[in-house]
C-alpha cells in the first residue's frame, strides 16, 4: 500500500532512503536509521501534524506516515496516551528502529530461551527510559520487549521505522505474575491496523 509522506515528513522520508538504499546488512541498515532519527529529532526537522499527534482513548494510536515500496520500509508514528503500553510482543521476524519524538518511554527487552509446543519462556534483561531523541533497534532473533509511556500525566509520542508494513505480531502473555523474573508464557497473534 503506498501512501503520500504525510505533510511535515518529506526531510524525515528522504534522509530515510539515503540511509537504507542499498542497505542488505541489517546491523548497518538499522545504525544508520538510528543516527538519521536521532539527527532529524535533534534539528526539529519533523513536523507531525495535529491529527498524528492525539492519543487514543482505548489503546496506544498507530498511524502510518510513510510507506516506501522502492526501499521496503515504512514508517508510522506512534502516541502513548498517560501509562499507556504494550504487551510482550515480537515485530515476526522484522528489523525496526523506534525513536522517542516527544516525552519518554520505559522499554523492556526480553531474551527468548526456550519454547515448548505453544508455551515460551522469556527472561527480562535491559530496561531503560528513553527520552526525546533516544533510538534504538530491534534485530531478529533479539525483538521482544515492552514499551509503557512513562508518564501517567501527559502523552508520549515514539516514530518507528520497520523493515516493511508490520500487520502483525505474536503477543505473549505471562501465564503467572512472577515479579519480572523469568517465565513461561503462552502466545497470541495479533492483526495489527491504523489509527484513524
Amino acid at each position: 500500500m503506498a501512501v503520500a509522506t504525510v505533510r511535515g515528513c518529506e526531510a524525515l522520508c528522504q534522509r530515510l532512503d539515503e540511509a537504507i538504499a542499498g542497505q542488505r546488512d541489517q546491523e548497518t541498515l538499522t545504525r544508520r536509521v538510528e543516527q538519521a532519527l536521532k539527527s532529524l529529532i535533534r534539528e526539529n526537522a519533523v513536523d507531525l501534524p495535529a491529527e498524528y499527534r492525539r492519543p487514543a482513548e482505548s489503546c496506544y494510536a498507530r498511524r502510518l506516515v510513510h510507506n516506501s515500496p522502492e526501499h521496503g520500509y515504512t514508517v508510522l508514528a506512534m502516541v502513548w496516551g498517560p501509562g499507556q503500553g504494550t504487551l510482550l510482543h515480537d515485530h515476526c521476524g522484522m528489523w525496526c528502529v523506534e525513536a522517542v519524538f516527544d516525552g519518554a518511554i520505559d522499554v523492556r527487552q526480553f531474551e527468548l530461551m526456550e519454547h515448548d509446543g505453544g508455551r515460551f519462556r522469556f527472561e527480562p534483561r535491559d530496561s531503560i527510559r528513553a527520552g526525546v531523541g533516544s533510538a534504538g533497534s530491534l534485530i531478529p532473533p533479539y525483538e521482544y520487549h515492552t514499551l509503557t509511556n512513562a508518564s501517567r500525566e501527559r502523552p508520549a509520542i515514539t516514530l518507528h521505522v520497520y523493515g516493511g508494513e508490520m500487520i502483525r505480531a505474536c503477543v505473549y502473555h505471562p501465564e503467572q505474575d512472577n515479579n519480572g523474573e523469568e517465565s513461561w508464557y503462552t502466545h497470541e497473534e495479533r492483526e495489527l491496523s491504523y489509527t484513524v
